[in-house]
């Protein structure tokens, strides 16, 4: 019977190409247009740039919007205009891309682990408050996968506390929670327009908010320390030039008419996948119901339980899956704060303490997705029809049939 699986040359359960990105001759008019017009950076010509932040803000219910160079930088900017200062400690997930960290390490602050919830692999909100101690002044909640976090507890803990909320929503554009966009509810929120994300232009990056103080602030951060009403050569904050540019907004713009459609697929084909895999022993979908109104599906994540494949590996059935063409990752290999850069401490930062050690942080959760459960499929593979999905659960049959034979 395992002659039969692809990985060991039978046939593919599915046998077709998931091409990302998604484009047509509108991109490469709206991209040509501006080549055009000689008008190419920013602020050559800003009227293009301003008028997709008030789109996205409109789209995201926020009164302001401003775009970067990308979705790391976001972040950073908006932790560093909620006010941080050297030493201060930013409460963050270990089950995310290693840029949440970094930036709170820019930023010169200390990094502080909280585990996940195991229904749905967000920031687990019953373990916050354990952590925070004087020094906490932030928390950065990850919609990890377009998943979101239960934002109510989460806000409510940051309220009680006094602690600004940056949320991470570069895999949320349009995901939403409690009818609210993903971004939209803490003090800040950061998207990727990485060639990746289900809404992008190659690199780039938006931050959102309500708040005009932080709106003025990250502005002057981005363009090197200006203000509004200053003279251009005259600089008031440590800013640089983060700004993004006249091609990719022009590329955004047009890639943001098919937006709504692309969630709303991905969502129901979600949806469809979830009702096809519980019923397969072994495989189990993250939870629903904690508070998503729209899951955008950037990672498609079920839980394995090697047990019911013959103890098959968790990497080795990825492999197989991948074989079957299904286009499918056995996610992160391990926590942040089992990476090297922690490991070590190779920070190159001026106000991490002596006492922060980072080989002594374990969270179980974390450790347990990485090392045995989590299975990604990627967001290219849910913008198919239902058959792929129903295709999907069959290639997953086909590996269990096989390894248990």
């Amino acid at each position: 019977m395992k002659k039969n699986l692809a990985i060991n040359g039978g046939p593919k359960t599915i046998d077709r190409n998931f091409p990302w990105p998604v484009f047509d001759e509108t991109d490469v008019n709206a991209v040509a247009d501006v080549v055009r017009s000689g008008q190419w950076g920013n602020p050559d010509c800003a009227d293009l740039v301003k008028a997709f932040e008030d789109e996205f803000a409109a789209f995201c219910g926020t009164k302001y919007a401003l775009t970067c160079v990308n979705g790391s930088v976001a972040l950073r900017l908006a932790l560093i205009a909620c006010g941080v200062r050297p030493g201060d400690e930013v409460i963050i997930p270990p089950y995310t891309f290693i840029a949440t960290s970094t930036i709170v390490l820019e930023a010169n602050c200390v990094p502080v682990f909280v585990d996940i919830d195991p229904d749905t692999y967000n920031l687990d909100p019953s373990k916050i408050e354990a952590v925070i101690t004087k020094r906490t002044k932030a928390i950065i909640p990850v919609h990890f996968a377009g998943q979101a976090c239960e934002m109510d507890k989460i806000m409510a803990i940051a309220k009680k506390h006094n602690l600004k909320v940056i949320e991470d929503a570069c895999h949320g554009h349009g995901a939403e929670y409690k009818g609210k966009k993903l971004g939209s509810i803490g003090d800040a929120g950061c998207f990727s327009f990485q060639s990746s994300k289900n809404l992008n232009c190659g690199e780039g990056g938006m931050v959102i908010t309500n708040d005009e103080k932080l709106y003025d602030m990250i502005n002057s951060l981005r363009n090197v320390g200006r203000v509004k009403g200053g003279q251009w050569y005259e600089h008031h904050y440590l800013g640089c030039n983060y700004r993004i540019t006249q091609l990719q907004i022009a590329l955004l713009s047009n890639q943001m008419k098919k937006l709504k459609e692309e969630t709303n697929r991905r969502f129901n084909n979600g949806n469809y996948l979830n009702s096809l895999l519980e019923k397969i022993d072994g495989i189990k979908p993250l939870s629903r119901g904690k508070g998503e109104t729209i899951h955008s599906y950037h990672i498609y994540i079920f839980k394995y339980d090697k047990s019911k494949f013959n103890n098959l590996p968790k990497p080795e059935f990825a492999r197989m899956l991948a074989a079957e063409g299904v286009p499918c990752f056995m996610g992160y290999p391990q926590p942040l704060y089992k990476q090297p850069l922690f490991q070590k401490k190779n920070f190159m930062c001026y106000a991490i303490p002596e006492d922060v050690d980072y080989t002594k942080v374990c969270c179980p959760v974390t450790e347990k997705a990485c090392y045995e459960e989590a299975v990604w499929i990627m967001q290219t593979g849910m913008l198919g029809p239902k058959e792929d999905m129903e295709k999907y659960a069959e290639a997953i049959i086909k590996i269990q049939k096989a390894v248990r034979e």
